[in-house]
């Protein structure tokens, strides 16, 4: 198992980074928080978690080890692969995933794409007495130091695509591009990853 990669970041978007390790680019699936804390050029290190299929091998990465490890629990209950583990990363923190899940709260659980009552019930009830075993200690979190992408109409097709890779339909995506074309407005060098992190939290809203 890749259990974390250390290098410089060559490439960046909304939801993956690409690391230089020994000459070779790395490419790791990571939450859009993790991706607006990593800069080009800059080092970086990354929990990683590797997932082996048939026909693919798809490396996740996070900011920390907490993250990890809650990724790779997800995907102990059932019906849970990474793609919807990932998803649940996204929209919600560790902590409040871990409080969503000891407490039954399954409007939070909800929150996350592809989730309905049903499978927050299941993963309540299948992760409820594991999911304090896994704890905060020993993050590794990266240093918040945000990368600026340029301005224009591209962030828009990249913060969908995002989205949609999360789960979210192409509906759902357009109007949370709406909700945080002020921030391009704003600061045309606002990163992808950083509008992709409010497009989130638009989405998690009531």
């Amino acid at each position: 198992m890749i259990a974390q990669v250390s290098g410089t970041v060559i490439q960046l978007g909304p939801t993956t980074a690409v690391i230089e390790l020994g000459g070779l680019g790395v490419l790791a699936l990571v939450s859009p928080d993790t991706a607006a804390d990593l800069r080009v050029g800059q080092p970086a290190t990354l929990a990683t978690s590797l997932v082996v299929r048939e026909d693919s091998l798809t490396l996740y990465g996070f900011a920390s080890t907490d993250e990890r490890e809650l990724f790779e629990l997800l995907q102990t209950a059932t019906g849970v692969g990474p793609k919807l583990a990932q998803a649940a990363l996204a929209v919600l923190r560790p902590d409040e995933l871990r409080q969503a899940i000891a407490t039954e709260n399954l409007l939070t659980l909800m929150k996350v794409p592809g989730v309905g009552r049903k499978g927050a019930q299941r993963l309540v009830i299948e992760l409820k007495d594991k999911i304090n075993a896994v704890g905060a200690a020993g993050q590794a979190e990266l240093p918040a130091t945000a990368a600026k992408t340029g301005g224009g109409s591209a962030w828009r097709d990249q913060v969908s695509q995002g989205l949609q890779g999360l789960g979210w339909s192409a509906k759902d995506a357009d109007a949370a591009c709406g909700e945080v074309e002020h921030l391009v407005r704003d600061d045309p060098g606002t990163s992808v990853a950083s509008l992709m992190k409010a497009a989130l939290q638009s989405l998690a809203r009531p």
